[in-house]
């Protein structure tokens, strides 16, 4: 591979962003990298996006044309060390996420109720900072207290993630759009949180709505991540 490429490749693994090489397999053109910046208009810009979906490599329909594609690993951040959390994370990890819990009410986000997972019993602006939080992140909030949630979410907003869901009702939601809105969001950032959080599966139990977010997580990441 081209030095320059296999540095640009590198460089955006280690920033976490998405890319594909393209290798014409017969050699008739030269190899190039695919980013964000560069997609649109390309001429392979559909299957790229596809890739980028499916996060698989391999050949591009008939051609002979090979897609090698770098996803970013999935993160998933949860605000809340709720009962809700304590099923959604086992599930969480067997599609390949590494959860990660924030609550500053140390009461709820202690290592009994929550073994082997990473905990930020911390405020939302102290803990989320440093996680890196990005468009390849999936983020749940669940604690239902707006001190706790409301900065959260915004956090989500600047970084893009790739999936915000937030835990309430439709009445609670609307009055969470209000405070959001008053706090400098915007009516389009707010849209963007998926709110009755989860698909609409009739869950009642902490099992079952974590199954619908997970459900609506895995919806969007390989539906609209590329």
């Amino acid at each position: 591979m081209d030095l320059k490429l296999l540095s640009a490749l590198n460089a955006a693994r280690a920033d976490r962003k998405a890319a594909v090489l393209v290798t014409d397999l017969d050699g008739a053109a030269p190899a190039r990298l695919v980013t964000d910046a560069n997609l649109a208009g390309d001429a392979l810009e559909e299957p790229i996006r596809a890739a980028l979906r499916s996060g698989k490599s391999g050949v591009v329909g008939e051609t002979r044309v090979f897609l090698t594609v770098q996803v970013p690993p999935a993160q998933m951040v949860i605000i809340g060390a709720v009962h809700i959390s304590q099923a959604l994370v086992p599930m969480a990890r067997q599609l390949g996420y590494d959860p990660v819990i924030v609550d500053p009410r140390t009461a709820f986000a202690t290592p009994e109720r929550f073994p082997d997972v990473a905990l930020k019993a911390e405020w939302p602006d102290v803990a989320l900072p440093p996680l890196g939080v990005d468009r390849y992140t999936a983020f749940i909030a669940l604690t239902h207290d707006p001190k706790i949630d409301d900065p959260a979410l915004l956090h989500a907003f600047e970084k893009d993630c790739f999936y915000i869901g937030a835990l309430g009702s439709r009445r609670t939601h609307a009055k969470r759009v209000e405070r959001l809105t008053a706090a400098g969001a915007s009516p389009e950032a707010v849209a963007r949180i998926k709110a009755p959080v989860g698909l609409n599966i009739g869950a009642i139990s902490p099992a079952e709505i974590a199954v619908s977010i997970l459900a609506e997580v895995t919806q969007a990441w390989r539906q609209g991540i590329a």
